[in-house]
């Protein structure tokens, strides 16, 4: 009876500690907005990263809001084929597949509701939320983007970009430090590694990273990690995000 007793004493205890862990008080209760570019990798938001993103926040208590800007999608891509077709797409309608239809138009988006900004990546971020993906380092950032990254980045509220997203903050913020992991392909291990190299021309400063990494800019409050800018198992890409989301709220202290 006393090694049974004992036994007992030893599962709740570790049953408390993992509750510690997740319900740690600095993370519990934060209000966070994520915002999408679409739904699918090729024209829209990487549903895996949303997806971690997501489960990384709910975990840790988080009360998460989406939003995504109501505006027709730059194409649409036959993820079988990788080929474009000709129908067109609405950005904020196909990012509600993703949001379970809760989702809000991103002009809506008050910056003083909510404690910390996601952007997670996907070719969306280049093609919707910018337009990285055609003009580069020319780019232009949709105007409901721009508009709340400022009013975040102004407020001292922590911002996450994921993946390709954090070409954004570059873009928009300058001289923000960021990571999208390699700076050479390194035989394929980083097949975007010129993305790097972009975002440096922009002024912003790279550093290079591991996809299962994450960087913090603790003067702009800016965290960042590569997920799939790497060929990397999904089980890297779910563990770097991970750590990306944990650093950011431990920014909203």
């Amino acid at each position: 009876m006393l090694i049974r007793v004992t036994k007992l004493k030893t599962v709740v205890t570790q049953i408390s500690r993992i509750k510690f862990l997740s319900t740690s008080p600095y993370l519990r209760n934060k209000k966070a907005a994520l915002v999408l570019s679409g739904s699918g990798v090729y024209d829209g938001t990487e549903i895996h990263e949303a997806s971690a993103c997501l489960v990384h926040l709910s975990r840790h208590g988080a009360d998460v809001s989406m939003f995504a800007p109501d505006v027709k999608q730059f194409h649409v891509i036959d993820h079988t084929k990788g080929a474009e077709m000709t129908e067109e797409r609405n950005v904020l309608v196909e990012s509600a597949r993703i949001a379970r239809g809760n989702i809000d138009n991103l002009s809506d988006l008050s910056a003083d509701k909510f404690d910390c900004l996601i952007i997670p990546g996907g070719f969306g971020a280049a093609k919707n939320l910018s337009t990285f993906a055609t003009e580069g380092v020319q780019c232009r950032v949709n105007s409901a983007v721009e508009r709340v990254v400022r009013l975040f980045h102004s407020s001292n509220k922590p911002i996450a970009f994921c993946c390709i997203s954090s070409v954004i903050a570059a873009k928009v913020l300058g001289k923000v430090e960021v990571t999208v992991g390699g700076e050479s392909d390194q035989d394929g291990k980083w097949p975007y590694s010129g993305t790097a190299a972009a975002i440096k021309e922009m002024g912003g400063v790279h550093f290079q990273n591991e996809v299962t990494d994450t960087h913090v800019d603790l003067v702009n409050r800016i965290v960042t990690c590569p997920a799939f800018m790497g060929n990397a198992p999904l089980h890297d890409v779910f563990d770097g995000i991970g750590k990306m989301i944990t650093e950011l709220l431990k920014l909203t202290k």
